[in-house]
């Protein structure tokens, strides 16, 4: 069994990266949240704890996230490769998930992080405008519409930006990025498995440069 992680800041393009990098290679897509929405699904006992915090509004354990991944990955074969998404986000997630793994014979082979340039980030996660009659989604510089300011689909002319995506919630965005992280990554560096992809390129260049780069 291997596992390889993906570290990277919200605009990275973390998960555009991991379906190419899914499509090219038999590595299996690990997205914690759909774990856990499947195992609360399934009812299974650690999948109704998690659904007491949820239904309380507060944010799961990270002992029952790693108990719900640990069930997951038991349902797989030694031959099985993941590649999470975005998890762990702390150290302590870290060392948590490399227990989890040790028990199955396993362990983190490659930590990539997506290494983008503030203004690349700011431009695609600032750059979508969204239509308030009928909800198509359009980016200034990568999906414009066809008229400026005017709605393929339906014609209308209030196309608008959420205040999540706007500049200064962007930036602040990637300040608590990189003060969350800034640990974790310097974690997987001391241990030799950090791997720096370029992913201010376009998503068919930073896949291919991750594939090139997969052990």
């Amino acid at each position: 069994m291997k596992a390889i992680i993906l570290l990277g800041a919200p605009g990275a393009g973390k998960g555009t990266l991991a379906e190419g990098v899914r499509a090219a290679t038999d590595y299996i897509h690990v997205s914690t949240g759909d774990m856990l929405r499947a195992a609360v699904k399934a009812g299974t006992p650690t999948g109704l704890e998690a659904k007491s915090y949820m239904e309380k509004g507060e944010l799961v354990p990270d002992d029952v996230i790693l108990r719900i991944v640990g069930e997951r990955l038991k349902q797989g074969t030694a031959d099985d490769k993941y590649m999470f998404d975005g998890f762990p986000r702390t150290p302590e997630q870290a060392r948590a998930l490399d227990e989890t793994l040790a028990d199955l014979g396993a362990a983190v082979n490659q930590v990539f992080l997506l290494d983008v340039p503030t203004p690349v980030i700011v431009s695609r996660l600032s750059g979508r405008r969204i239509c308030r009659n009928c909800g198509a989604v359009y980016h200034l510089v990568n999906i414009p519409p066809k008229v400026a300011g005017v709605c393929d689909q339906c014609g209308g002319t209030d196309l608008y930006q959420r205040p999540d995506d706007s500049e200064e919630t962007v930036l602040n965005r990637l300040e608590v990025y990189q003060r969350q992280t800034a640990s974790l990554i310097d974690f997987y560096e001391k241990k030799g498995l950090l791997v720096h992809i370029n992913a201010g390129t376009t998503p068919q260049e930073a896949t291919a440069e991750m594939l090139g780069k997969l052990a």
